[in-house]
This record gives C-alpha cells, sequence and structure tokens, in this order.
C-alpha cells in the first residue's frame, strides 16, 4: 500500500512535469521556426504583385525565390561555431536580429537589389533558425518523447507558412506599390517577441557540460529528465561524451581544452577521412536531407499559385484561397505528425510519406499534363485531380519527410560535432531548396510544368530504396545510445585520443 501510495507521488508528476518542462522550452525555441516560415509563405503570394510592381523577369524572380537557400549557408555555418560559443538559446536571438532586419529592408525595398539585400539579411536569420531550433531542443528532451518535440520545429515552419499564405490574402486588396511591401514587412513584429521570450529558456545541459558547469547543467537535468535515476545517468553520460572522467565532479569543472587546429581536425573526420561509423551517419544525413527538398516541395509551396493557375485555376482571390487550403491541410497533418513520431516510429512514418508522395506527385504531373493539352477548354476533372493531389502530397510530406528531416539529423550525430554536423545537413538542404527553387520555372518551360512533376516524382521513388536501406529506427533510445546503430567497434581505439578521437568519444559510451 505504501508503495502504491508512493509512485503517484514520486513517479507519475514527475514524468509529466519533465515531459511539460521540455514542451515549454521547445515550444519558445521552434519560435525562429514560425519567422522563417512566415517569409517562405508569404513569398509565394507576394511574387505575383513584386513581378508587377518592379516589372522583373522570370530569370529575376526565380533568383529572389532561390537565392534565399543559398544565402542561408552563411547563417547555418556561422550558427555551429556560435551556438558552441556563446550557447544554444543566445544563437536565438542572434537568427531573431537577422530576422528583423531582413524583413524591414524588405518591407521598405524600392527596388528589385534592395530587395536582394533584405534577403541576404533575413537568409542569415533563416540559416541560423534551421540549426539551432532542432538541435536546442533535442538536447532538453527527454528520449521517450523527442520525436514529439523535436518535430515542432517543422510544426511551426508550417504555422508560419499558413500565416504567410494568411497575409497574402489579407493584404492582396492594398494598391500594388503598398501590398508586397506590407506583406513581407510586417515578419518584423514577431521576432521582437522571440527575443524577449529567450530569456524564459534554460540553456542545453549538453552546452554547459561542454563548458564545464556540472552545477547548472545537473539542474536543468533534474527538469527535464523523468526520473532522479535517469537525470544522474544522463549526466554521466554526457560528461563520458565531453571528455570529462566520470570521478571528476563539483559545481564548475576544467573540461579538457580542445587543441589548436582541432575544428579542423572535426571536419577531418567529418567530410575528409570519416570513420566507418561517421560515413553511415554521414551518408543518412545528407541523404535524408537531400530527398526531402529534391522531392520538389518547395516548388509546391513557393510557387502554388503558379502551380494553380495552370491547373486551370483563375483569379488572384481564387488563387491565394486555394494556397491557403494547402498551409491549413500541411499544418493540420504536420501536428498528426508530432503525435505519431514516438508512438509509430520514424522509419514506418517515412516510408509512408514517401511511398504516398509518389502517387500523389504522378497525379498531379498526370492532371497538369492533361490541362495543359487543353488550354482553351475547362477540364473540370483534371482540375480536381490537380487540387486533389497537391493536397495528398503536402499531407503525405507533412506526416514523414517534412518533420523527419530535423528530428532524424539531430539525435544522430555525436555531441562535441552535432552542431556542426547538423549545419553540414542544413547546408545540403539549403543547397538542394536553392536548385529546385532557382530551376522550377526554367524546367516548367523546357519539359511542361506536369513533366517537371513527373521528374520529381522519380526522385521520390529513388528515397524511399534509401530510407529503406540507410535509415535505422531512432524511436526511445537516448542521444548517448543513437549511434551504436550505426556501428561502434571501428570507433574504440580512437576514442582513446582525446584530440583526433573526440567524435568518436560519445559513440563509445
Amino acid at each position: 500500500m505504501a508503495l502504491a501510495a508512493a509512485l503517484p507521488e514520486a513517479v507519475e508528476p514527475k514524468k509529466k512535469s519533465s515531459v511539460l518542462y521540455a514542451f515549454t522550452c521547445s515550444i519558445l525555441a521552434s519560435m525562429a521556426s514560425i519567422i522563417l516560415g512566415y517569409d517562405i509563405g508569404v513569398m509565394s503570394g507576394a511574387a505575383l504583385y513584386i513581378k508587377k510592381d518592379l516589372k522583373i523577369t522570370d530569370v529575376q524572380l526565380e533568383i529572389l525565390m532561390g537565392i534565399l537557400n543559398f544565402y542561408s549557408l552563411v547563417g547555418s555555418f556561422a550558427a555551429g561555431r556560435t551556438s558552441d560559443w556563446i550557447g544554444r538559446r543566445f544563437t536565438v536571438v542572434i537568427a531573431a536580429a537577422f530576422f528583423f532586419a531582413g524583413a524591414l529592408l524588405m518591407g521598405l525595398a524600392v527596388d528589385y537589389a534592395t530587395l536582394m539585400a533584405g534577403r541576404f539579411v533575413a537568409a542569415v536569420g533563416m540559416g541560423y533558425g534551421l540549426m539551432i531550433a532542432p538541435v536546442y531542443t533535442a538536447e532538453v528532451s527527454p528520449a521517450s518523447a523527442r520525436g514529439f518535440l523535436t518535430s515542432f520545429s517543422e510544426v511551426f515552419i508550417n504555422v508560419g507558412i499558413l500565416l504567410g499564405y494568411v497575409s497574402n490574402y489579407a493584404f492582396a486588396r492594398l494598391p500594388l506599390h503598398l501590398g508586397w511591401r506590407v506583406m513581407l514587412g510586417i515578419g518584423a513584429a514577431p521576432s521582437v517577441l522571440l527575443a524577449f521570450l529567450v530569456f524564459a529558456m534554460p540553456e542545453s545541459p549538453r552546452w554547459l557540460v561542454m563548458k564545464g558547469r556540472l552545477a547548472d547543467a545537473r539542474a536543468v537535468l533534474d527538469r527535464i529528465a523523468e526520473t532522479p535515476e535517469e537525470a544522474a545517468e544522463r549526466l554521466a553520460d554526457i560528461k563520458a561524451a565531453a571528455g570529462i572522467p566520470d570521478d571528476v565532479d563539483g559545481d564548475v569543472v576544467t573540461v579538457p581544452k580542445r587543441r589548436s587546429g582541432e575544428e579542423k581536425r572535426v571536419w577531418k573526420e567529418l567530410i575528409l577521412s570519416p570513420s566507418p561509423t561517421v560515413r553511415c551517419i554521414l551518408l543518412a544525413t545528407l541523404g535524408l536531407q537531400f530527398f526531402q527538398q529534391a522531392s520538389g516541395v518547395d516548388s509546391v509551396v513557393l510557387y502554388s499559385p503558379l502551380v494553380f493557375q495552370s491547373a486551370g485555376i483563375t483569379g488572384d482571390d481564387q488563387l491565394l484561397a486555394t494556397t491557403c487550403a494547402v498551409g491549413v491541410t500541411k499544418t493540420l497533418i504536420v501536428l498528426l505528425a508530432a503525435l505519431l513520431l514516438d508512438r509509430v516510429g520514424r522509419r514506418p512514418l517515412m516510408q509512408t510519406s514517401s511511398g504516398g508522395m509518389v502517387v500523389s506527385l504522378v497525379g498531379l504531373a498526370a492532371g497538369l499534363t492533361v490541362v495543359g493539352r487543353h488550354p482553351d477548354a475547362k477540364v473540370p476533372w483534371a482540375v480536381g485531380m490537380c487540387v486533389t493531389s497537391t493536397l495528398a502530397f503536402v499531407s503525405f510530406f507533412s506526416i514523414g519527410l517534412g518533420p523527419m528531416t530535423a528530428v532524424y539529423t539531430s539525435e544522430i550525430f555525436p555531441l562535441r560535432v552535432r552542431a556542426l554536423g547538423y549545419a553540414v545537413g542544413v547546408a545540403c538542404n539549403r543547397v538542394t531548396s536553392g536548385v529546385v527553387s532557382m530551376t522550377f520555372l526554367s524546367l516548367s518551360s523546357a519539359i511542361t510544368i506536369g513533366g517537371t512533376f513527373f521528374l520529381y516524382a522519380g526522385i521520390v521513388t529513388l528515397s524511399w530504396v534509401f530510407f529503406f536501406t540507410c535509415l535505422p529506427e531512432t524511436r526511445g533510445r537516448t542521444l548517448e545510445e543513437v549511434g551504436k546503430l550505426f556501428g561502434t567497434a571501428d570507433a574504440g581505439t580512437e576514442a582513446e585520443d582525446d584530440a583526433a578521437g573526440l567524435l568518436q568519444s560519445e559513440s563509445t559510451t
């Protein structure tokens, strides 16, 4: 009886409070993703009016839409260094500052050059936000809820995209020279709120240990772990990964200093001469990030008004309203995915997602091809197929491949290279997205818009094979355990060398 009475008091409230606390931290960190999503969503509609007002060509429009992804590389690589230097949460403040400045520049732009300058500044913030939100969330989440909480980044991106679509619809009736500037400029407001909310977030316990602040790390772990035993075990694992001997304890300790040129050696371990274990992790990361964007999702999101226009839907109000339906669908489905990640697992959702995307893309391509062959006649069933296939495509994307990329990438890298490793993945993601965004109009002219989506369908088919063969299940495992899934036997001896074997030191714990 005494034990039964004690369990609800000692265990169950701890479990609920720990997840609730991590939930709150994840919400705050993921606010950066709302701003990022807003920029993506609002540009899809604003582009219609920018082209008319500034009288730019299709090539200039492609560059304007896609260059954001290349510019964001600056932010993503800088964020890896910054987050290890000043901490994860204050890196979020830097992201907010860039978003704020970029939105103001775009909103006040008087010509194409100024608009491009604003895109550059906003893109740097985008790179920071893409990298830091999932990394921070993964590091403050208990293992049992890590997939759910890390997926918040993708959830909030979709919320932002939806808000961008709504902004398009709300301000479309303003004068041409004013409407698109308000759409873009209003994105500065959430950045101010984000900068203040950061002060309610704790620092990542893994970063605190890397800085030798064991007492602060222990305090955070006590709040996010489900039991005191789990908190102690996770602290021991993180200390081992950071190179701190197990018998060393105290409030503040000295962490083994990185030797000169160590960062270059870490990059060498990641890219130039990786061990078999690291090679598998890097392959999984780059493949996942590449296929997410090569699926053509940015073509659907950024050019959705053009896609629906090609499907036979005319009128700005109709186009923007249909685009809003895409945003609502993506947001609702990604919320469902967040609930399923830790229940169903990563692999089943990923394979279901890519399989459904193939079918949807084939349907969209077929519908667009039929409509394209009858430009002077309405083909209601083909228009319906295009709209239905588009909604199905974003649904299948949002149930797996969308949120899974951030979740999976943030949890498979070892501690000391997690930030930099994630930055490499984001770089691959942004380059691929940039290529897709900046070639969509040209591809559509060369092989028709239907042929372009047939091409995307073939790429997603290859992604299904990749996911099936290269991505192990990580559900329910701690970050320190995940490395074992990729094989760590080869790293055992290298881990003894603190200078050259930092990457392996966590994998062998």
